[in-house]
């Protein structure tokens, strides 16, 4: 099989899984699963959380869906439990096509990692 059909259906995957377990079914989008992966990296499940600090999760998901193609590297945890990453090498400029698949592909490979999908 083709490594973009793999992809594409590893991503179909992680997106029916977790659309069936936090939205009743409906699709998550892309920045949805970013945010997840966020709050699972935070490690404080059951908190809700304002606008600023959703962003600051999917920044903290950002980093480390990266951080395995040496964009980002884990520096420390703050004293309120939330983790930090130190740039290591600038994003190349990509289109938005381009960083939509760098993004699913470095999702499909976290969920690989934590055994959430083959």
């Amino acid at each position: 099989m083709a490594r973009d059909e793999e992809l594409k259906l590893r991503w179909e995957l992680v997106v029916q899984k977790l659309s069936d377990r936090f939205s009743d079914g409906d699709p998550l989008d892309l920045d949805a699963i970013i945010y997840l992966i966020g709050v699972q990296e935070l490690g404080q499940l059951d908190r809700k959380f304002k606008k600023d600090h959703k962003i600051d999760l999917m920044h903290i998901a950002i980093c480390k869906l990266l951080s395995p193609y040496g964009y980002y590297e884990f520096d420390f945890v703050d004293e309120d439990g939330w983790p930090h990453y130190k740039v290591k090498e600038q994003l190349p400029p990509l289109k938005a096509g381009e960083q939509s698949v760098l993004m699913k592909e470095a999702i499909v490979n976290y969920f690989i990692e934590t055994e959430f999908i083959d």
